[in-house]
């Protein structure tokens, strides 16, 4: 009865852990992306017929998917502010948002190592290889690792090669 149980817990488990996936894409909900376009319409729901509530106009801008329907995806930026915007609009290539004031670039994933810049609050950067604690990051011409937890657009438990 015991291993029974076991068991089932664990079947219970695993079905937790499933990640959603979209409908339209089976790509994983929620997901980041960036901007494409240097403007979005964002609009309150899936079609060209819906209002628009306000305009993205940041391109390469990180934002997460929320939703899919047909050819539109809800997105939020940082703030959580969104809406429904096409998806030709939107990118795969993946940025992130620095959220920390003059937050110092590594050289390596070590904070005893070389300063090769330090980023403004709100610099978009493209995003490279994360481990636990560390991202790669890219901005102005400038190359380095910083602590995960200084950006917006990467999971806290996301692991990229």
């Amino acid at each position: 009865m015991l291993i029974l149980s076991a068991l089932i817990f664990l079947a219970a488990a695993a079905a937790h852990a499933e990640v959603k996936r979209g409908q339209v894409t089976n790509l994983p909900l929620p997901r980041y992306v960036s901007m494409k376009a240097a403007e979005a319409n964002v609009r309150r729901g899936p079609s060209l017929t819906h209002r628009i509530d306000w305009v993205f106009k940041r391109r390469g801008m990180p934002l997460q998917v929320t939703a899919e329907y047909g050819n539109w995806r809800r997105v939020q930026d940082r703030d959580g502010a969104g809406g429904w915007v096409h998806y030709a609009l939107l990118s795969g290539v993946r940025t992130v948002l620095i959220e920390s004031d003059m937050l110092p670039v590594f050289s390596s994933p070590d904070p005893q190592s070389q300063v090769n810049a330090h980023f403004e609050t709100g610099v978009v950067a493209r995003l490279g290889t994360c481990s636990i604690n560390w991202c790669s990051i890219t901005a102005g011409g400038y190359r380095g690792w910083a602590l995960k937890s200084n950006l917006w657009g990467v999971d806290a438990d996301e692991i990229r090669e």
